[in-house]
């Protein structure tokens, strides 16, 4: 089943680097998504050739504004991103969402569509949508995110906005990627304060209370003053920076401008204090790490020495002889024996 799916995946057509540079620094859509899937691709081959192509758009990245956008579901993400993207290119802006989708266990593949979530913004001249699935990835952020913000800043978009599927382990791998994190929540949706992580809330650069409108304005002004009170009680930011809480509606294109105003005014003062700059740097060595990770895993998983291995310790496992953390263990010094071995 596994060599089926990797040789419908090798029957893609792939250009030479040059190819997929040449194509992007002209803004080319098309290649532009074919470079987004060949760094999505598990293949060997796929990866050192987006490796190379990663490393050719370097001196074309890091002028965007990267901005994580999160929720629990029901929020309206897709709502407020098309309203705020279609706000974004009225003014000028190039605007790539990179929206990483909830996936199904059986096809890995994208369940919701973010296209058709965004019809009007999919439509644009000036934006860039593109639905990611999660896959198997950690938290639902899909492994290769970092490549496709690279890719899109290449490609001359000024915003680029990572949704994220809101559903926990997902918000601090997009906080780690991004330089302003923006929460989305409800107005009287239950206990506000108590309905919400602490973890999330101290990540968030910015709160949006959203569907402020009609019965629900008044809702959104009391959860606006509750949340803005409870952030004063976190720690403060590494940056200096105090976390703002704002009121938006999409239906009626409130508060819209003033959440692009604020995350404008963030940037500002990030980039005098020398702060943005350093934060880049530090995301680097996160990527690196969990590169490090992420390839080590790889490495263990396509050795069929070490799927052997593997299969017989779940086994194990299964019958109680041995517990899951000394399994993992014994597994990795059995993968560098085998590298010693060769």
């Amino acid at each position: 089943m596994g060599s089926s799916k990797q040789n419908s995946i090798s029957a893609k057509p792939r250009f030479a680097v040059e190819s997929y540079i040449e194509g992007i620094l002209k803004k080319d859509r098309v290649m532009l998504s074919r470079a987004i899937t060949l760094a999505e691709s598990n293949l060997s081959t796929d990866r050192l050739l987006a490796e190379e192509l990663i490393q050719g758009i370097l001196p074309y990245t890091g002028n965007s504004i990267r901005i994580g956008i999160t929720g629990i579901p029901g929020v309206g993400k897709s709502t407020f991103i098309e309203s705020f993207g279609k706000y974004l290119t009225s003014i000028n802006k190039k605007v790539a969402v990179l929206a990483v989708d909830p996936s199904s266990q059986l096809t890995k593949g994208s369940i919701l569509g973010d296209k058709t979530r965004m019809e009007e913004l999919s439509k644009d001249e000036n934006a860039f949508i593109r639905p990611t699935s999660a896959g198997i990835a950690l938290g639902g952020v899909a492994n290769n995110t970092r490549e496709a913000i690279l890719l899109c800043e290449a490609a001359g978009f000024d915003v680029i906005i990572v949704e994220t599927v809101g559903v926990g382990q997902s918000e601090a791998q997009v906080r780690s990627m991004v330089d302003f994190f923006l929460l989305l929540l409800l107005g009287g949706a239950g206990d506000e304060l108590q309905g919400i992580k602490k973890g999330i809330m101290e990540m968030a650069d910015a709160v949006v209370i959203t569907k402020a409108d009609g019965e629900n304005l008044k809702k959104a002004k009391q959860a606006q003053a509750d949340f803005q009170h409870a952030l004063h009680l976190f720690r403060a930011a590494e940056s200096g920076w105090i976390p703002k809480v704002l009121i938006s509606s999409a239906l009626e294109k409130t508060g819209i401008h003033e959440v692009w105003s604020l995350i404008d005014s963030y940037q500002d003062q990030m980039i005098s204090k020398g702060y943005f700059h350093s934060q880049r740097l530090g995301q680097n060595i996160d990527w690196f790490h969990s590169s490090i990770e992420g390839r080590i895993k790889q490495e263990i998983m396509n050795s069929k020495s070490m799927q052997k291995k593997i299969k017989e310790t779940e086994k194990k496992i299964l019958s109680g002889s041995i517990n899951p953390g000394t399994a993992a263990r014994d597994v990795v010094q059995a993968f560098i024996q085998s590298l010693s071995l060769n």
